[in-house]
């Protein structure tokens, strides 16, 4: 297929992607910071035909970059600010990061990811496309980084078999946290409130993740 076919198939599938998520998407502040993030940028180049269909994709190393609706949902239910101190937990490819960082003009995203291969990647992507407020963190033996904690908010885009404790210890007073919860086979998306008196939870409804490895996770497949 010629450049230019592709520019404009790809480009008439970006259109028709974004009509759809423009019902679906409340904030036009999340709207906005998606359309200025260039997901062909973050799949393989065999993928880039399909960077623009409302569907997850493989990045390899068994992980994949998310569904765009599931990114703006996950994205909406952390409310930011933009001041606001950010953890990701999964980098993956990247993509769900630009989309942070796009809403956090005066504040930092920090990003951890187990898989080198994949955090290397994305830094080279996320460096390419000029992004100044984000720090890539090799996940460590407790989940998260807490040595740049508390965090405003924080997203996980991998599936726990519970809430982390070591997370919740992360998360400012009147911070949130979006994170998939369940088995393997099925999971809830959770949303979480740090509150005076504790945590206050709220289900999002049903997803599909990769399972988190290590520590308060899954166990490594051998």
């Amino acid at each position: 297929m010629q450049d230019k076919e592709r520019n404009t198939k790809l480009a008439k599938a970006r259109k028709k992607l974004f009509g759809s998520l423009s019902r679906a998407v409340r904030s036009k502040k999340v709207f906005w910071a998606m359309e200025q993030v260039p997901r062909e940028q973050f799949v393989p180049p065999d993928a880039r035909d399909m960077a623009y269909l409302d569907i997850p994709l493989a990045i390899g190393d068994g992980q994949t970059i998310s569904q765009p609706y599931m990114v703006a949902m996950m994205t909406e239910s952390l409310q930011l600010q933009p001041r606001n101190r950010v953890l990701e937990v999964g980098t993956g490819s990247g993509y769900q990061s630009a989309i942070l960082a796009e809403l956090l003009p005066q504040g930092q995203l920090v990003t951890v990811e187990l898989v080198p291969v994949l955090r290397e990647r994305a830094q080279c992507i996320l460096n390419g496309l000029g992004y100044t407020n984000i720090v890539i963190e090799s996940a460590g033996e407790t989940i998260g980084c807490p040595a740049r904690a508390p965090y405003d908010a924080i997203i996980v885009t991998a599936a726990a078999p519970g809430l982390p404790e070591s997370l919740l210890a992360q998360l400012a007073p009147g911070g949130r946290m979006v994170i998939p919860v369940g088995n393997l086979e099925q999971q809830e998306l959770v949303q979480v409130l740090r509150t005076g008196e504790g945590i206050s939870v709220r289900m999002l409804g049903p997803c599909r993740f990769v399972p988190l490895l290590g520590p308060e996770g899954f166990p490594s497949p051998r």
